[in-house]
């Protein structure tokens, strides 16, 4: 694995997508023990404003922090340390672990942010493992613009829009995505019975451990940890 020229591909696009990266024994068992977790129709862990406002209805789980050391099998993979660690440099951490699932019906994920883009140089790295097919049948396709984590901010709207340079992945079970925490992305909704992706997030050494703390959406910034919108973008001043 040229670890040295998939960077670059990933600084480049804001992304980086590999097959396979993962054995289907590891997902298989990986994908049971979130069904497990979840069953099937777990209740939305965020308040009504948010899942109103930001057209997002993925619940998440953080396996690590209650114990499921089962999920410290990717993180602990040599070939995605060295991945991230040759896209992040030398000095960088583990955020954490987030599985998010979402039922079927569900509206998957508008176009956002995962932390603010105004410094170049704060932001997390997405490394996300699909433990399932994503399908036609499934729906739940991720879409991502190319190149968008050197754009800045997201453009405010209040209404879905196509971009320039969007890209589907349709990730298979073992697939790899790294994903820049500026890039604008979003996932289209879920059709099938439920879809599943797990993130391990990751930042370079210096990065606020809440960084992920506030994300932004076509009308807003929203800040978990306090569970309130802290601005409206379609507000005009």
């Amino acid at each position: 694995m040229n670890y040295k020229q998939l960077a670059e591909q990933f600084w480049r696009d804001g992304y980086l997508m590999l097959e396979n990266f993962f054995s289907s024994e590891l997902v298989d068992t990986y994908n049971q023990k979130i069904l497990d977790h979840f069953g099937e129709a777990p209740e939305f862990a965020h308040n009504e404003e948010f899942l109103a406002k930001s057209d997002t209805e993925v619940i998440p789980w953080f396996p690590q922090r209650e114990g499921e050391h089962l999920f410290d099998s990717v993180e602990q993979d040599p070939r995605l340390i060295a991945l991230t660690q040759t896209i992040l440099g030398d000095d960088w951490y583990t955020q954490y672990c987030m599985v998010m699932f979402s039922r079927q019906g569900t509206k998957g994920q508008a176009w956002h942010q995962d932390c603010p883009p105004e410094d170049s140089n704060r932001f997390n790295l997405n490394r996300l493992i699909y433990t399932m097919d994503i399908t036609e049948e499934t729906g739940g396709y991720t879409m991502a613009v190319k190149g968008s984590h050197k754009k800045g901010l997201l453009p405010a709207c209040d209404h879905d829009v196509d971009f320039s340079g969007q890209q589907t992945f349709i990730p298979k079970k073992g697939t790899l995505i790294l994903l820049h925490g500026h890039t604008w992305h979003k996932v289209l909704p879920v059709t099938g019975k439920y879809r599943v992706s797990t993130n391990y997030r990751s930042a370079p050494m210096g990065t606020p451990e809440n960084i992920t703390d506030i994300c932004v959406y076509r009308n807003m910034r929203y800040q978990f940890s306090t569970s309130q919108v802290v601005e409206d973008r379609l507000v005009m001043t």
